[in-house]
This record gives structure tokens, C-alpha cells and sequence, in this order.
């Protein structure tokens, strides 16, 4: 009965209800408390499918976005890999775009995203997570794990997918990757050599040297190893599907959208929509240039063709004539103007309790961010101790800190609500947090959090009157005045 399985459960501290999935190894567990052994057998995609569809599945290389903290050696190593120059292009050898690249080890291909390591750009960090299958976090042995290392750590478990980390420059005198390790370690990303699981809570780690080329020829062995534990397969038939990756106006070509096609196969002359852009393909390019003819499952392109630039992270997709292209991308846009676009609604303390009822939410995402360090734990004990059958609180990333930019956008890619303790938020991250609909709440006292949060999950929340900010000057010079007072001269 399900009344049984929910009270073992119970009885090791894991809250579901009845229409709750729960892992095979939780499944172990139960069985086992009810006198059962089991085994755990992982089932392929093409195990669940019809025959007829299992035929066409192709086995397809990895998506592979590449993390870390800023001046880390992100795009040396890729660099090294691709053999290109890309680093000494960029302003100041530092990323200033999403690319994507390719390329071929012991004859199988790997996609690489290149992704910024600015804390101002992580909101493109976020959108590299939606499409990859595979995480690679670039760490320097002589500097280890920084702040924005944390922040890769946890967009990669947002968007659930394994972590390989490179153990970048090495060939330094003062390089330590013990130390790397340990203090990965530290923060819950068990490296392999200690026991880790790299397809759960763990990490395969590799030294290497994007300067000397040292290990890089281990880091793709393994990415390709990981891959392989995925066993990522795709249908290369029918209507092609893919994600945006970024797109721009180029002078002489137009729109350009660089796309990673994920299902089907895109062809040259397809009509395609993506968002309220649509179009058809007139141009097909490769990532060093080359024209295509057609691009299949896990193939990263530039599209020229489109009526007008889309936005990075939106669906591309083709569909059988113009006129079905432009209804699709003219409903996109009514339906977005309306503000009923959007694949789920956006999780605030004030609508908690009756999204709980429904089943809406059956985890709360939170983001928290404090002023020190010892406030941080004791909120996260306090809050992650709210938990309930219905509703399990959850800490997706933690920090010292104002709210900033980097906190909205991962908050808004996990569906989370920001609280903050004793810190401000910055006027970009309030802006951003308005457009996406994220919840942001401060406090300067823990039990109100706590017990807010609380009353939000138990439906006892009472109004509150909100202040809206319209925004914001700077007073730059006072001037007096014998008639009216005192001037503030101010910079809006």
C-alpha cells in the first residue's frame, strides 16, 4: 500500500506523498526495509520506446559547456583543444560571447560550449545549461575554488548534468591539486578518486595544462567516458528541434542565430520558427565557416534566414510551410505580450500555499544570501528544517553577499525565490528580477524569514504591504536656498 512506502520513507527522513517519483536507490532502500533485495538495472532511452522508433535512435556525441571562475583557463583550454586562437581575439583574452565548437577524438565528435566566466555574464552561463549534457569546470591549481566556481557548481546541478573537472595549470610551480580536490570535497563534489559518483553528487577530476597540453588528451577520454554512461541517443527523422545558443545582426548577413540542433534533421531551404522570429533557411554554416547542406542531432550551426534576431534560449523549430511558420511566431508573440507564455508559473511566498494544493510545487527552490558566513548556516539549517511530506525546502546555492544579476538568473533557470539577510539587492538584479518574475525577499532578522516561509508553505501568510521601488538617484551637490531650502541636485 502506498500508505506503507510513505511511512518507511518517513522513517528515514525522506518526505514524499503518493504521486511523488523517488530514485531507484531510495526504491533500494524501501525494499529492503520490507524484506526484499533488489537490484538496480538502469534503462535506456531506446528500452521504453516502440521497436519501430528504437530502430531510428542514433547514438549522438555530447554537448559539453565549459565552467569556471573568470582567468581560470577556460578558453586556453579549449583553445588547446580546437587548436584555433579564439582567447587572443577576445578583449582582453577574456570570453565575451557564447560560441559553440567541435571536435573529433579517436574519431568521435564532442560539442563544446565556451561559456564567460564574468560574474556579469552569468546569466549567459545560465542559458549554456539548458542544452548541455555534460559540465566541464575549469579550476586553476594555484588559485583553486573561487566564488564563481561555487556559482558554475551549482547551475550545473540546477540543470542536473555530471561534472568533469579539469585541474587547470598545472605546469605552475605553486600548483596544488590536492588542495583543488579537498576543497571541492568541501563544498560536496566528491572527486572520483575518493569515492565520488561522477553521474550523481561527484566528479571526475583531471590535471591538466592548457599551456603544455598536459592531461588534455585524458580530460577528453573521459568526457567521452561520461558520455558514454549517459548513452545519449536521438531521433535523426522528422521535424528538426534545437535551442538558440546566441544570436546577432551581422551587417551584411543579417539575423544569424547560432543554433545547437537537438532532434531531427535541419535542412537547407527548411522554414523555421523561433520565438517570434521565423524564417527560412537559407544558410547553413559549420563552427569553422563552412557551409552544410543538412545538420543532425547535436550539431551546432549558424542560421542565416530569419526575419529578425532571436532571443538566446529560445526553441528553434521546422514546420512544413512559411504560412504555418508565421501563425506559430505571431502567436508566440501575442501570447508573450499577454503574459501567458511560459512553461510553468513562477513560485513566490505569497501563492506558495496554494500551488502546494494544487501540486504545483513539491520542492521549494531557494536562494540565499547573507551578509556572513555564520548567518548563511544557521538560515540554511533553519529553512531546509521546513520540510514537510507535502513540500521538501531545498538550498540551491548559498552565499555572502548583495542579491546581484548572477542570483536572479539562476534563481529564474530553477524556478527559486531569493531571500536575503542583512544584504541589499542591486538595482540590475531588481530590474531583471521584475522581468522574469523572480521573488525576492530581505530580512534583517532570521525567525522572520523562517517563520514567513513557514506560513507561506502552511497557508497562514499574512498580506503585506509591498513598496515599490520607481527608481533610484544619487545626490551629487546640495544647494541652499533662502526661499525654498535646500536643493538636491541628483543624477537619476
Amino acid at each position: 500500500e502506498p500508505s506503507v512506502i510513505i511511512k518507511k520513507l518517513l522513517e528515514r527522513n525522506i518526505f514524499r506523498n503518493a504521486n511523488q517519483e523517488i530514485s531507484s536507490d531510495v526504491a533500494a532502500l524501501v525494499l529492503e526495509d520490507l524484506g526484499y533485495t533488489a537490484e538496480v538495472v538502469r534503462v535506456r532511452l531506446e528500452d521504453t520506446l516502440p521497436v519501430e522508433k528504437r530502430k531510428k535512435l542514433v547514438p549522438v556525441p555530447p554537448v559539453v559547456t565549459v565552467m569556471g571562475h573568470v582567468d581560470h583557463g577556460k578558453t586556453s583550454l579549449l583553445d588547446y583543444i580546437r587548436k584555433s586562437n579564439v582567447a587572443e581575439q577576445e578583449a582582453g583574452q577574456i570570453t565575451q560571447h557564447i560560441g559553440a565548437s567541435e571536435v573529433t577524438v579517436n574519431g568521435k565528435r564532442i560539442v563544446f560550449l565556451d561559456t564567460p566566466g564574468h560574474e556579469a555574464f552569468t546569466a549567459m552561463r545560465a542559458r549554456g545549461a539548458h542544452v548541455t549534457d555534460i559540465a566541464v569546470l575549469v579550476v586553476a591549481a594555484d588559485d583553486g575554488v573561487m566564488p564563481t566556481t561555487l556559482e558554475a557548481i551549482d547551475h550545473a546541478r540546477a540543470a542536473q548534468v555530471p561534472i568533469v573537472t579539469a585541474i587547470n595549470k598545472i605546469d605552475r610551480p605553486d600548483a596544488d591539486p590536492d588542495r583543488v580536490m579537498a576543497q571541492l570535497a568541501e563544498h560536496n563534489l566528491m572527486p572520483e578518486d575518493w569515492g565520488g559518483d561522477p553521474l550523481k553528487d561527484g566528479t571526475i577530476c583531471v590535471p591538466v595544462s592548457a599551456k603544455t597540453g598536459e592531461g588534455v588528451e585524458e580530460l577528453l577520454e573521459n568526457i567521452l567516458l561520461v558520455a558514454e554512461m549517459l548513452e545519449l541517443r536521438a531521433d535523426p527523422e522528422g521535424w528538426a528541434q534545437g535551442t538558440v545558443i546566441e544570436a546577432k545582426m551581422d551587417p551584411q548577413k543579417g539575423p544569424v542565430a547560432t543554433v545547437l540542433v537537438q532532434k531531427g534533421t535541419l535542412k537547407k531551404g527548411d522554414c523555421i520558427v523561433a520565438g517570434d522570429a521565423y524564417g527560412k533557411v537559407r544558410a547553413m554554416l559549420n563552427c569553422k565557416g563552412d557551409p552544410l547542406d543538412t545538420a543532425g542531432p547535436a550539431t551546432p550551426v549558424s542560421i542565416i534566414g530569419l526575419n529578425k534576431v532571436p532571443y538566446a534560449s529560445d526553441i528553434l523549430r521546422a514546420v512544413p510551410d512559411m504560412k504555418r511558420a508565421r501563425e506559430e511566431a505571431e502567436r508566440f508573440a501575442r501570447e508573450s505580450r499577454e503574459g501567458r507564455f511560459g512553461s510553468r508559473p513562477r513560485v513566490s511566498l505569497d501563492d506558495l500555499f496554494s500551488q502546494i494544493q494544487k501540486g504545483d510545487v513539491k520542492e521549494l527552490n531557494i536562494i540565499l544570501k547573507a551578509d556572513v558566513q555564520g548567518s548563511v548556516e544557521a538560515l540554511s539549517q533553519e529553512l531546509e528544517g521546513l520540510s514537510t511530506k507535502e513540500v521538501r525546502v531545498r538550498i540551491i546555492h548559498r552565499a555572502v553577499g548583495n542579491i546581484s544579476e548572477s542570483d536572479v538568473m539562476l534563481a529564474s533557470a530553477s524556478n527559486a525565490i531569493i531571500i536575503g539577510f542583512h544584504v541589499q539587492v542591486d538595482s540590475t538584479a531588481r530590474a531583471i528580477a521584475e522581468r522574469e518574475g523572480v521573488d525576492i525577499h530581505t530580512y534583517d532578522i532570521i525567525y522572520d524569514a523562517v517563520n514567513e516561509v513557514r506560513g507561506a508553505m502552511e497557508g497562514l501568510l499574512e498580506p503585506i504591504t509591498e513598496e515599490r521601488l520607481l527608481g533610484v538617484a544619487e545626490v551629487r551637490a546640495l544647494f541652499r536656498s533662502s526661499r525654498v531650502g535646500t536643493i538636491a541636485g541628483c543624477m537619476c
